[in-house]
């Protein structure tokens, strides 16, 4: 086996096998150190012996009993750790073989909660569910985050250590504290999705291993408790995600919603999620994820971008504003506005949002200011304002998007 099937393998399961080693050891840095040691051992073996039969079974195996070694090497210099090891490899350990993939999935799913415990502060809930249950380099975390690394890393590391002295259980809450659980999970998991499907940073339109695995989540929630707003939000994720085939040239650039080719639109996604929709609506208590499937599911019936409903997505950025008001939710029902009314009702909005002072650092508001300066033929204006968005761009598709615009405003009206 080469070294790159094995990175290709380290992609897909690392995440699961850390779950179940906290499952099994009790403690993240102990798991972390037992997954990490595990993937060297197979880096070391499987080119020489082959891959075995069931690979994540023997990276679970391998590392528990690294983990056992790990501690009985530091038992020379704290006796307590020579019990845990002891205890560890005295523990009848479950055989990863025998486990199905759905005690191995609830597994994550118990992880998933952990991370999110209302012992927590938000931001690291957040942050320790994008690096433990998918495995976010605290680099790629302060990016969507627009913090530095240094914090983010702080927060990991306060979070373990409430986890270890406040003894919180690794587990799926009863019933009856789920509900209370639920918005904080259902954020985190929405914020996994959106860093796969539009990530901050990198060389990507899509991390399609981040949204699938933001969508798969979505599925074990819904299985566990189909409320309105699980079901909504599952709705998003799919309804957005059946554009991704969509979303890039060939080349790897950026093609907007309008111009996308949308016989490559998952008609399959949007029939689940177009379901999964109608059941939370059902309910009579559709809130802020489902109101955005509801948006998402308008585009995704429109036949061309011309045939788009914008009075009824204007509508419903109406009701969502209410629902959950905040400046991006203003910014994206400006951008609809523009497209019922024209660019200058749109230009007028998304001006009161920044001068109010919010959104400067958020380079799509920039974006879609300069987008309609364009359309409204204030070419210098537009200029600076696509500037002002290059330099708040990470991610290499959107800066050649928009140094693609920028180069098209030089050339002049003939230029497009």
């Amino acid at each position: 086996m080469s070294h790159e099937r094995i990175d290709r393998l380290y992609r897909s399961e690392s995440r699961r096998v850390l779950a179940t080693l906290i499952s099994l050891l009790g403690d993240f840095d102990l798991a972390e150190e037992a997954l990490q040691d595990a993937f060297m051992a197979a880096m070391e073996q499987w080119p020489r012996d082959g891959i075995p039969a069931s690979p994540r079974a023997w990276l679970i195996s391998t590392g528990r009993f690294k983990a056992i070694d790990r501690l009985r090497r530091r038992a020379r210099f704290d006796a307590m750790l020579g019990e845990l090891a002891a205890r560890l490899d005295d523990r009848a350990a479950p055989d990863p073989a025998e486990q199905d993939d759905q005690i191995l999935e609830d597994d994550r799913l118990r992880l998933v909660f952990t991370c999110c415990h209302p012992a927590l502060p938000p931001d690291a809930q957040v942050a320790m569910t994008l690096r433990e249950v998918c495995g976010l380099t605290t680099e790629e975390i302060a990016s969507a985050f627009l913090t530095g690394p240094p914090t983010v890393a702080q927060r990991i590391v306060r979070a373990k250590a409430k986890i270890r002295s406040a003894r919180i259980p690794y587990e799926v809450p009863p019933r009856g504290e789920l509900t209370d659980r639920l918005e904080t999970v259902l954020h985190v998991v929405y914020l996994v999705f959106t860093e796969g499907y539009a990530p901050a940073s990198g060389d990507s339109v899509v991390r399609a291993e981040l949204a699938d695995e933001a969508i798969r989540l979505g599925r074990l929630l819904v299985e566990l408790l189909p409320e309105p707003e699980v079901l909504g939000l599952l709705a998003l994720m799919l309804l957005q995600d059946s554009r991704r085939a969509a979303r890039a040239s060939a080349d790897g650039d950026l093609v907007l919603l309008a111009d996308q080719d949308r016989s490559r639109w998952n008609r399959e996604r949007i029939a689940e999620g177009a379901a999964l929709l109608e059941r939370a609506a059902s309910s009579g208590q559709i809130g802020p994820y489902g109101l955005q499937a509801a948006i998402a599911a308008a585009h995704a019936e429109a036949p061309t971008a011309v045939a788009t409903d914008w009075d009824r997505i204007v509508g419903l950025y109406d009701l969502l504003a209410r629902a959950d008001p905040s400046p991006v939710i203003e910014l994206n029902r400006a951008v609809a506005v523009s497209m019922r009314d024209g660019p200058s009702s749109g230009l007028a909005l998304i001006d009161a949002i920044l001068e109010r002072g919010q959104l400067d650092a958020y380079h799509l508001a920039h974006a879609a200011r300069a987008d309609l300066l364009r359309r409204l033929g204030r070419t210098a204006d537009a200029r600076a304002a696509y500037q002002r968005a290059l330099e708040l761009t990470r991610q290499e598709p959107e800066r050649r998007f928009i140094e693609q615009r920028l180069n098209e405003l030089a050339r002049g009206p003939g230029g497009g």
